[in-house]
């Protein structure tokens, strides 16, 4: 029974976090804002590098770009708290029936995941040359929290057996 108290506080753990960052991106919009508009500008960049072509410079489109994101984070936590939630519900039920529950929390770490890995990793560290930027580069930062949620990801998809009552 621990393990499946322990997948539930750790999907738990993901969702408050995603919870907070959204929270954190809408009430401090401007300072986050910064960062998005500079990986989009990447006026931060290696000088002479060859891929400032790729920069965006439309400021709809840096506020649309960071809508987006702040949308994904928020139905990351959305997801993971109703997922830890059926998760709860299911805790004493048999090994069939917790592992069935599993859905909504997969799907907010998978959500969580690709966020981090594909928005940060891929498009903002990758295409717009994010790790380049002394001041604006979070391609660390989102290391640390893809890592962390393929972990708990891994750790909640692994099949539970009956528990003893």
């Amino acid at each position: 029974m621990a393990i499946r108290y322990s997948k539930i506080l750790f999907v738990a753990a993901i969702a408050l976090f995603a919870t907070l960052v959204a929270f954190g991106n809408i009430t401090d919009y401007g300072s986050n804002f910064a960062f998005v508009r500079h990986v989009l500008l990447m006026d931060t960049i290696f000088p002479d590098s060859a891929i400032g072509y790729r920069a965006i410079d439309a400021p709809w489109f840096h506020h649309l770009a960071y809508i987006v994101i702040i949308a994904l984070e928020a139905l990351t936590a959305v997801l993971c708290w109703l997922g830890a939630w059926r998760l709860l519900r299911q805790v004493k039920a048999s090994a069939r029936d917790f592992n069935r529950a599993k859905g909504t929390a997969v799907w907010g770490l998978s959500l969580g995941f690709l966020v981090w890995q594909v928005g940060f990793m891929s498009i903002g560290g990758e295409w717009f040359g994010m790790w380049m930027s002394p001041q604006w580069n979070g391609v660390p930062s989102a290391f640390r929290f893809l890592v962390t949620i393929i972990l708990v990801l891994i750790y909640v998809a692994v099949p539970d057996a009956d528990p003893d009552n």
